[in-house]
């Protein structure tokens, strides 16, 4: 068992806790059953009725308030005597900066998005703080270690851009065209075409998830001898109406976000407006035939239609379906191949855009986003959340020899469910850890520097509140704390060309960009470039030692019931990934390299291709360490503290018997946290 030095340092430790959703409320139950007495919280969502089903320290009751705040009161009716600080507030705000990171000795992320993890990693190494994070997709998982020039940081490797998304987000919170896709597809099209008796989370509404089911209930029926055009704009105006009216009613989800704006028909399209002249007599056989597009006489696909257009091609898109497939209508199932599908799915995502502010999109474009749902298991969120206590165990202790990433598998793989692999040392290319220089190939002449701030600066680099020097020269900064004259002169700047602006950037000299909220700087080595392929380099610049991440030629996306994704290797999937590549990252899991100085692994990263050592080192099974015995809390479930009314949808998988070692455990651990133990190298064979 723990020895009491061990103990006093779970005491005594100060917990920085990122995300308060499906595994944030799992990891929070953990912690405080484990023996933390000062643990904080930050998370800006407000609770869902569609989270309900696994987040099981809220309730129906809660439903439009602060996840953070809910959280800490219900740990806090059965571990009353520690503390906990909730903050509801987004993650990237300046309050929680360097200073505050510096307060705590360790980080647990667990949040759903590759930008706030991106800001939490550069802060925390800012701070000198370690970082434990993690992710889950359904019945996968994965936890990782990040230790300042001990092991990779996050963005030491490329990470896949995420392929799943909250339910929440999608339902509540878009800021991406495939949030609207999504959308579309698997909630407005399956309403009102597909499975009647489906669960559906559209009608859900953070202010009263209950009255406004009950308001919605037959709202997308159609009425007994009801006209189709006033049925298409009834449905309309609900959903891009009145639901939005509805969602901004509760302030607090719109605290740190930019409200959306309701759409009405009747501020698209005038009451006597028509819509095109269908041909009753064609053949609804014939699905080719049965075009929105056609009748409205829209033929360009790669054409952006504003949001008259997308009404009238969503009207008309509805008008078809029940007058010329009225009999498919409670059967039918989105395919990118049938055409009014992908022109109804493309009208309603670019109407929902608009309402949010988001960037329409052609059908063309539209047609290529699609994917999957994953649905969310509790019970991999409890794994995860006992994985990274034990990570974070590991840390409190200074036992960074025994630090572990490890992938929760749906299958066995080596006949293990668990695969525990060393994690890999700083890359020394990184620019975030490493500080290496980056080199732009640009056409300097041609080349806004706006399009350099937005496409590189903010969008690869993910700086919030960038900083752009020449020389000695300030190009650009952003802030609140700017006066009139320094914004108009970098407006001004913005609208250069690289080449034309006050301290010239031209090929051979070099840029300084930097996150003064980040404490993040970078050197970017500017090369000229006359040319660049449109469809390959659609950026017409090329950032080179920016690593990116593998791209997926179809950008499917798939709805994650608000549980979150990561990635936090080379050449490893994120678990989004694994699934769609059937868990690949086992078999690059034995390619991890220790980092420790006591390690006697000699190849190289499995990016640099020459790995010298004549088979893949397997990383031991810990337990054949002194730990006496691997002890997680996997789901506490039964008790009443975390039954909910609405049960998950998987339901509990089996029961693991999971090893990760460690070489103590606190004594104060309490007996309803545990649901497992054991000890031994074995313990994670396939029984």
């Amino acid at each position: 068992m723990a020895s009491q030095q061990q103990s006093d340092a779970i005491k005594g430790a100060k917990v920085l806790m990122v995300g308060a959703g499906g595994i944030g409320c799992e990891l929070l139950k953990t912690l405080a059953l484990s023996g933390f007495q000062d643990i904080h919280i930050i998370d800006m969502d407000t609770i869902e009725v569609s989270n309900l089903n696994r987040q099981f320290l809220f309730r129906q009751s809660h439903v439009g308030q602060s996840k953070a705040k809910v959280a800490r009161d219900a740990v806090l009716k059965f571990r009353p005597h520690i503390s906990i600080t909730a903050h509801h507030a987004n993650i990237k705000s300046s309050e929680f900066d360097v200073d505050f990171f510096q307060k705590f000795d360790v980080v647990l992320n667990g949040l759903d998005n590759l930008d706030a993890r991106r800001h939490v990693n550069r802060i925390r190494l800012a701070a000198g703080v370690p970082l434990v994070e993690s992710g889950t997709t359904g019945f996968l998982g994965q936890v990782a270690v990040h230790v300042k020039d001990r092991t990779e940081c996050y963005e030491c490797y490329p990470k896949p851009a995420p392929k799943s998304y909250p339910v929440c987000t999608i339902t509540s919170t878009p800021s991406k065209f495939v949030h609207c896709i999504v959308w579309a597809k698997d909630l407005l099209f399956a309403k009102l075409f597909g499975d009647k008796n489906q669960e559906n989370d559209l009608n859900v509404r953070s202010s009263d998830g209950a009255s406004s089911s009950e308001h919605t209930a037959d709202i997308f029926e159609r009425r007994n001898d009801e006209d189709i055009d006033c049925y298409g704009r009834r449905i309309y105006d609900h959903v891009f109406g009145y639901n939005i009216e509805l969602a901004l009613s509760n302030d607090e989800t719109w605290k740190n976000r930019t409200r959306p704006k309701p759409i009405y028909s009747s501020d698209v399209l005038s009451d006597n407006q028509q819509n095109g002249n269908l041909d009753k007599n064609c053949s609804s056989s014939d699905l080719v035939l049965v075009s929105a597009m056609a009748t409205l006489g829209l033929k360009n696909p790669q054409d952006v239609w504003n949001l008259a257009e997308n009404s009238k091609v969503l009207l008309e898109a509805v008008k078809l379906f029940f007058l010329k497939r009225q009999k498919e209508i409670g059967s039918l199932t989105f395919d990118k191949d049938d055409q009014l599908a992908v022109e109804f799915v493309t009208a309603a995502a670019n109407i929902r855009a608009a309402s949010f502010g988001i960037p329409l999109h052609s059908l063309f474009e539209a047609k290529g986003i699609a994917g999957n749902i994953v649905h969310a298991v509790a019970t991999t969120n409890a794994v995860v959340a006992g994985l990274i206590v034990i990570e974070a165990f590991k840390l409190l202790n200074e036992d960074l020899v025994n630090v572990r990433m490890t992938f929760c598998n749906e299958h066995p793989k080596r006949k293990m469910l668990l695969m525990p692999v060393e994690p890999f040392e700083p890359n020394e290319t990184c620019f975030v850890c490493s500080k290496t220089p980056l080199t732009l190939e640009v056409n300097a002449p041609h080349t806004k520097f706006r399009d350099f701030i937005e496409k590189i600066v903010r969008e690869k680099l993910g700086m919030s509140l960038p900083t752009v020097m020449q020389g000695n020269f300030l190009l650009y900064e952003d802030g609140d704390d700017l006066d009139e004259d320094e914004r108009r002169n970098y407006e001004a700047n913005l609208e250069k060309v690289l080449s034309k602006l006050p301290s010239p950037v031209t090929g051979g000299t070099s840029m300084l960009v930097g996150d003064l909220n980040q404490k993040l700087s970078c050197e970017i080595n500017i090369k000229q470039r006359e040319e660049f392929d449109e469809e390959k380099e659609p950026d017409g610049m090329v950032l080179i030692g920016w690593l990116q991440a593998p791209t997926d030629t179809e950008n499917k996306a798939s709805v994650q019931n608000g549980e979150s994704t990561s990635g936090t290797g080379a050449n490893q999937a994120m678990p989004s990934e694994i699934a769609e590549a059937k868990e690949a990252e086992v078999n690059a899991a034995s390619k991890k390299r220790n980092f420790s100085e006591l390690s006697n692994s000699s190849f190289s990263h499995p990016s640099s291709g020459k790995d010298k050592s004549s088979k893949n080192k397997e990383t031991p099974c810990i337990g054949r360490s002194s730990a006496t015995g691997c002890w997680i809390n996997l789901l506490c479930m039964n008790s009443d503290i975390f039954s909910s009314k609405i049960k998950p949808v998987h339901g509990i998988r089996l029961i693991l018997v999971i090893m990760l070692g460690f070489a103590f455990i606190p004594s104060s651990l309490s007996p309803c946290s545990i649901l497992c133990h054991c000890g031994g190298f074995n313990c994670v064979r396939n029984m």
